[in-house]
């Protein structure tokens, strides 16, 4: 597979978007954090549509539908990245190349390899490039996730999925180009067997794994990215040289709501499965204190934090809990803030809708917050915009 590519240059091509690091940081506002209120509903524009996924359709079927609505902007969102890898020279042609002559060797060694397919002939892309788009969401992803317990015990689950860092700075809108383009691809998904909801997801269209999910009456789930020098970056170029023992992140979290039929069994699948690149799972069950902070390495869970009968809710950005977050990318401390100023008694969906959108948690970053009840296996998703002055990330 890697006979036309060498792992210098996919270093080279991975860390190309820190190069911009500087020009971004002399961006960033002052401003004093505000907690906001009564942001709930947003203007009805903001809101995705849902899509229903039949699993008991073959595979290259499955996602015909969607492709038909949102393949323009998922080739517009590829053709931008390719652009922006094109800047940095002619070496990285050789990426793009290697990319899209490969991609039936590099999806077999894939879970869903059939709706890859799929997806491609649907858009007309490259198979290659539908496995790089399925492969870019394990990085660069920046993440708040909340499990909260209402006075009477009801559990909700909420995230912002911040993605883009480092991928395409706009001087002139201050923004990211990439995360402007992926607003567009935001869908809600219900994959169904048997004319029943199996579990409801939010997606970036196209993309095969799952970051965010409920399976209604069991558990809710996210994902936020990990940042360690076990895997991210390196566990990639691994895959790409050939190691495909490690699962992939958001393949383990579709295979985990689709197969797991309780908060313990999927608990024990996301704390031991081997991954290509550590992350953390936030899990939220039906119960009273079910929620839980999954810290992944590689090979397994290095930490499992849940709520205890003192904690009426948990809440994860990308750093261990148990270590400051990066003084420039403190977002726990004003989510913390929010929280409890918005206190027990008014955790609802309006309620933490609003401390997802106060800033810098609400950042240029933020793509959409979702919003989850396990008992109804309610699932709503908005997309967000932060107006200025705003922080980068």
């Amino acid at each position: 597979m890697v006979d036309c590519v060498n792992k210098k240059m996919i270093i080279d091509v991975l860390f190309i978007g820190f190069l911009g690091l500087t020009s971004v940081l002399s961006q960033v506002p002052p401003f004093t954090e505000k907690c906001e209120s009564g942001l709930y509903p947003p203007d009805s524009n903001w809101s995705i549509p849902t899509y229903v996924v039949n699993l008991d359709l073959p595979g290259e079927e499955r996602w015909t539908e969607v492709m038909k609505d949102r393949g323009p902007q998922i080739r517009h969102l590829l053709s931008m990245f390719k652009q922006f890898i094109r800047d940095f020279g002619n070496r990285t042609e050789k990426i793009i190349k290697f990319v899209d002559t490969n991609g039936e060797k590099m999806v077999s060694t894939l879970p869903y390899a059939d709706e890859m397919r799929g997806i491609a002939n649907a858009t007309g892309l490259p198979l290659g490039e539908v496995v790089f788009y399925n492969v870019f969401y394990e990085l660069f992803t920046f993440c708040t996730s909340i499990v909260a317990q209402d006075s009477s015990g009801k559990l909700f689950h909420a995230r912002n999925l911040d993605f883009g860092l480092f991928l395409g700075w706009d001087v002139k809108t201050d923004s990211w180009t990439i995360t402007e383009a992926l607003r567009h691809t935001i869908v809600n998904i219900d994959f169904r067997r048997n004319n029943k909801t199996v579990f409801k997801s939010v997606h970036f269209a196209g993309y095969l794994g799952v970051l965010t999910g409920v399976k209604p009456g069991v558990f809710t789930l996210t994902m936020n990215e990990r940042f360690n020098i076990d895997g991210g970056f390196m566990g990639v170029i691994e895959w790409i040289l050939g190691d495909h023992s490690g699962q992939w992140m958001g393949f383990l979290t579709r295979q985990t709501l689709e197969n797991s039929h309780s908060f313990e069994e999927a608990k024990k699948n996301l704390t031991n499965t081997k991954m290509l690149a550590p992350a953390y799972f936030i899990l939220g069950g039906t119960k009273p204190g079910e929620g839980c902070v999954i810290t992944r390495a590689r090979e397994s869970a290095v930490d499992v934090w849940c709520m205890n009968s003192s904690m009426w809710y948990i809440l994860e950005t990308n750093y261990d809990h148990w270590q400051k977050p990066l003084f420039l990318d403190d977002r726990r401390t004003p989510a913390h803030k929010c929280m409890n100023t918005l206190t027990q008694k008014k955790v609802s969906v309006a309620g933490i809708f609003d401390v997802l959108s106060s800033k810098p948690v609400l950042n240029k970053l933020t793509t959409y917050t979702a919003l989850m009840q396990v008992d109804s296996g309610h699932l709503e998703t908005w997309i967000q915009a932060c107006e200025e002055p705003c922080f980068p990330w």
